[in-house]
């Protein structure tokens, strides 16, 4: 599908004054967001994305939407994974609530810029080179594979043992001042980096890490340029009022793990099987309908069953 340049430049200008009003006008102050105020953000974010998706079927047509629909909640559903690593980030370093969003703010900036290099490159790469689908697909069963037999590496969370953490102590002078939320600060005529910097240096570097897993997943629903980049973003533009929306609640989806890698095992399958199919000339292919079923299915399980548990507990 050829999209044209002003549409491109049409979203870019939107995303761009979304962000500016965001931090400029509606989160102008440090306060500590309220999960009312975070769940209102949260649905007018979803709200958001669902009125583009229906500009996407009257413009594109049904095929589009429905691709794009599924890159929205396949995105969605596995950014949830890093609002654990938020929590691990800012409590670690001693973020106040009241500061969290600006850090989240920058985070989520440099997200956009590091996703749509990853989806450019993602689909470059699948474009010069099919066989890297298996690739791809063979990566996120490890993944998800990994996600339940492996142990979890979040418990012990040390960003002091992490080669970027020790190495950036060397190249800079480090402050435990957290009473303004500057990345910056200057004592006796030097410059130290504050906690706010390296909490938004790990969020970056979680997002990196996240990528890896997401984009391969993603791209196994469309390989259009403009639908995954859009859906990404949309996807990701709402990360920061759910993670204030969720944090209280998180701890509590003891079997969203499960559920997640049983999301990426399937897509890997599905990016497997269509890719051999189509190699092949099979009359067989699973089709985004079957993909957005099982992913909206394991999650509405696993939150039940959650919700199960906490009562017992």
């Amino acid at each position: 599908m050829e999209i044209s340049i002003s549409y491109w430049i049409g979203f870019l200008v939107f995303v761009t004054i979304m962000l500016m009003l965001d931090l400029g006008v509606f989160h102008k102050k440090d306060t500590e967001v309220k999960v009312k105020e975070a769940i209102l953000w949260s649905v007018f974010w979803i709200s958001l994305a669902l009125i583009f998706n229906v500009g996407i079927y009257y413009v594109f047509g049904k095929h589009q939407a429905l691709d794009f629909f599924t890159a929205y909640v396949l995105e969605k559903s596995l950014s949830v994974d890093n609002l654990f690593v938020f929590i691990m980030i800012f409590g670690y370093f001693n973020i106040a609530p009241k500061y969290q969003h600006k850090v989240l703010f920058w985070g989520i900036f440099g997200a956009l810029i590091m996703r749509a290099v990853f989806i450019f490159a993602g689909v470059t790469l699948i474009e010069m080179f099919s066989w890297i689908m298996y690739i791809f697909g063979a990566f996120l069963i490890y993944t998800g594979i990994h996600m339940i037999a492996g142990k979890n590496d979040n418990e012990g969370f040390d960003p002091n043992k992490n080669f970027l953490m020790r190495w950036f102590h060397k190249m800079m002078p480090v402050t435990d001042e957290t009473s303004s939320p500057r990345f910056f600060i200057r004592k006796n005529g030097i410059l130290y980096a504050t906690p706010f910097f390296l909490a938004l240096l790990f969020i970056e570097l979680s997002d990196v890490v996240f990528a890896v897993d997401s984009i391969p997943a993603v791209l196994s629903v469309s390989k259009d340029i403009f639908i995954v980049f859009t859906s990404n973003i949309f996807a990701i533009l709402g990360l920061r009022s759910l993670y204030f929306a969720l944090n209280g609640i998180m701890l509590y989806f003891y079997y969203l793990k499960y559920a997640l890698a049983g999301i990426l095992s399937f897509i890997g399958l599905k990016m497997c099987v269509n890719e051999f199919c189509a190699m092949f000339d099979y009359d067989f292919h699973i089709s985004n309908y079957v993909s957005l079923g099982i992913i909206v299915s394991l999650l509405t399980i696993s939150i039940i069953f959650s919700v199960i548990q906490k009562k017992k507990a």
